[in-house]
């Protein structure tokens, strides 16, 4: 049908496409109540996607499918803002408040003022330029006057709509408006969750997570992170002017902008207090951080008489909620070992009321942190909730400090298996890299077995749990010598899934060098550098063997995955594992890449779809024997797609790049050049 489509049905197809999908994201995004499902919503993308791909140069920077399109950068650009985006000035009290209203009073003798209330967010605040409707460019407040330009970073937050829908603003030649962006607090605890288990740092607070995401490099992991936005001001609307701030947030909302709910008018102050006094009680339950109240004068030209200081708008003032804080001391100091072997300080504390939580822990998160607060055990420490969540450590109160405290060490050895614990160096963490330590054993079992690593089938969470909690298995090697009739003693486990787990064990040994080294859970190594060890080194004996200069030499392996992967090897309790799992016969041995010319030398390649002979790791590896480095994302610098059945998005962007497309046929022929 694309094929006999002209370019002018095709543009009408685009343009009616795109708007159905500006108004699904609006109504989800915005107006959180959607109209289609999620297969229907796909379906329009997918039919978007094969027009653009067909009629590229019909494709714009405002359409739904380059929200993720940017590609990553070193450097942000400087972007001088329309208006100054200044500071506000704070009020912690009512008193304030009246103090705030007398002062204006005092500018415009004889004014009648009214006010408009928001709750005033814990984000990262941006501004965002429209031209003739369409989103051009976004940039964050830097130091008021210059920001950096992240407008590739802020296209993936679907809040922030591409193209306004209707009303004032969506006429307006040029449009600058402001906003906070966030990130909502149930997702900043998955967010932080996930980065526990994959063994990186947390976030200390959801304004930290939302800042470094909008400020990353790469506008695809800024995508990932679960980001949101209210707008709260318009900067400039050329040739259009609006009587009040209300009647401006009642005009972001029209043209698509999510604004805050929770935005009040007040015709006098003493409103203006029971709101704020209202929002500081339900801060609990806004489902974001808020610090405060911004309390803004409403008339627009009450506005623009009173001005600015070089500093903040003497026409708002933000009212700050009392600090939730309390007092308490440190009983002791207990280092726990998480599930990727990360050591961390945790303070039991004398049990203290906050916030209407009875907090008893405090995570120290790591040596320099207890360092730079020299934090010991018996101290009285002052403690508050970030984001009312978490609780962490402000300070020490050192009039309080026993005479006889100690500076506290942290530990060299594992606290759950005596192993040895390092430090990388340039990282905050130290580990334990005991691939048999108890603490870590059931999660590093999970991914022994899981279906990239070693393809256990039948190896469920339920059958770890009893077999590391009843010490049938300690290492990875103790998988290899259970008996039917062992299985079968476990729970729910009957005469035929007992074999056939033992069946799923047994045929694991043939999945080779690249599987067994992702398998064993070495910091930093995953599939990808995996599978680069066991192609330069063909043999565990020789990966143990390297040093780091010479780990450190081969393309794609840096310095701190050399330290890891040696440090991993000199572990005398890891040698002991390794020596085990080759003696219940394992393969560790793969073949070596062969000298001579390399056919693909210097090419990059993405891979996409299901190919007729070659799985997806056969291909990688014939690529990267070939001297090729597979890549993940398609990008102007890629050589080749390799495209099989059922491609996805990889296909279309290597048509609208003119990027080379090759067949399985087609790489095996490059690859016998």
């Amino acid at each position: 049908m694309l094929c006999s489509m002209t370019r002018a049905d095709a543009a009408q197809r685009i343009t009616n496409l795109r708007e159905q999908i500006h108004h699904h994201d609006y109504l989800y995004y915005v107006e959180a109540r959607p109209e289609v499902s999620d297969a229907e919503y796909d379906a329009l993308m997918r039919d978007l996607r094969e027009l653009e791909a067909s009629f590229p140069d019909l494709v714009t920077a405002d359409s739904p499918t380059q929200r993720i399109a940017g590609t990553p950068t070193d450097i942000f650009k400087p972007v001088e803002h329309h208006a100054a985006m200044l500071s506000l000035d704070n009020a912690t009290s009512p008193d304030d408040l009246r103090e705030f209203e007398a002062r204006i009073g005092r500018a415009l003798p004889g004014a009648t003022f009214s006010y408009v209330c928001e709750p005033k967010i814990d984000g990262l605040g941006v501004a965002l330029l429209y031209e003739q409707g369409r989103f051009v460019r976004g940039a964050t407040r830097g130091d008021g006057r210059t920001g950096e330009d992240i407008t590739p970073n802020l296209r993936t937050i679907r809040s922030i709509p591409q193209v306004l829908r209707r009303g004032a603003l969506a006429t307006a030649a040029v449009l600058e408006v402001r906003g906070e962006v966030f990130m909502p607090r149930a997702e900043f605890a998955k967010l932080n969750r996930a980065l526990e288990e994959a063994g990186t740092p947390t976030f200390a607070n959801p304004r930290n997570a939302a800042a470094g995401a909008v400020r990353q490099k790469d506008p695809a992991v800024t995508a990932r992170r679960p980001l949101d936005m209210f707008l709260y001001h318009v900067s400039r609307a050329d040739g259009h002017a609006f009587a009040s701030h209300w009647d401006t947030l009642d005009a972001l909302r029209v043209a698509g902008f999510k604004t805050n709910p929770r935005a009040e008018r007040c015709q006098t102050l003493d409103a203006v207090v029971a709101c704020c006094e209202r929002l500081e009680r339900d801060r609990d339950a806004l489902g974001y951080d808020a610090d405060g109240v911004v309390v803004k004068v409403d008339a627009l030209e009450h506005q623009r008489r009173l001005g600015s200081t070089t500093h903040h708008p003497r026409w708002a003032i933000a009212f700050k909620f009392a600090a939730r804080q309390a007092t308490t001391m440190i009983e002791t100091i207990e280092v726990n070992v998480g599930k990727t072997g990360a050591l961390t300080p945790t303070a039991k504390l004398s049990p203290v009321e906050l916030a209407g939580v009875t907090i008893r822990n405090v995570s120290l998160h790591n040596e320099d942190e207890i360092r730079r607060k020299d934090i010991r055990v018996g101290d009285t420490v002052l403690i508050e909730r970030a984001g009312d969540v978490i609780p962490y450590v402000i300070q020490v109160v050192l009039a309080k400090r026993p005479a006889d405290t100690q500076p506290f060490t942290f530990p060299s050895q594992c606290p759950a298996c005596g192993g040895v614990a390092f430090r990388p160096t340039g990282e905050a963490y130290w580990r334990c890299t005991n691939s048999a330590c108890p603490a870590q054993l059931k999660e590093r079992l999970r991914h022994f077995g899981s279906r990239r690593a070693m393809d256990i089938e039948h190896l469920g969470d339920s059958t770890i749990e009893q077999l590391v909690d009843t010490g049938r298995v300690k290492d990875f090697a103790d998988l290899y010598t259970l008996t039917g009739a062992e299985i079968g003693a476990l729970d729910r486990f009957a005469e035929k899934s007992a074999e056939n787990l033992v069946r799923a064990i047994g045929a694991s040994r043939e999945r080779g060098l690249a599987r067994l080294l992702n398998a064993l859970g070495i910091r930093l190594v995953g599939e990808r550098v995996a599978q680069l060890l066991a192609t330069r080194y063909g043999s565990l004996d020789a990966i143990a063997a390297a040093s780091e200069s010479e780990l450190g030499e081969v393309h794609g392996i840096g310095e701190e995955i050399a330290r890891s992967i040696v440090a991993f090897f000199k572990d005398p309790t890891n040698q002991r594992v390794i020596e085990r799992l080759r003696a219940v016969g394992l393969v560790t041995d793969a073949p070596v890449a062969p000298a001579g010319p390399k056919p693909l030398a210097g090419k990059t390649i993405v891979l996409t779809g299901s190919l007729p002979t070659l799985s997806r790791e056969a291909a990688r590896e014939l690529i990267e024997r070939s001297g090729g480095r597979v890549v993940s994302s398609v990008s102007r610098k890629t050589d080749y797609v390799v495209v099989g059945e059922a491609a996805g998005s990889k296909a279309d962007d290597a048509r609208r790049m003119g990027v080379t497309m090759l067949d399985e046929a087609g790489l095996l022929a490059l690859v016998r050049s």
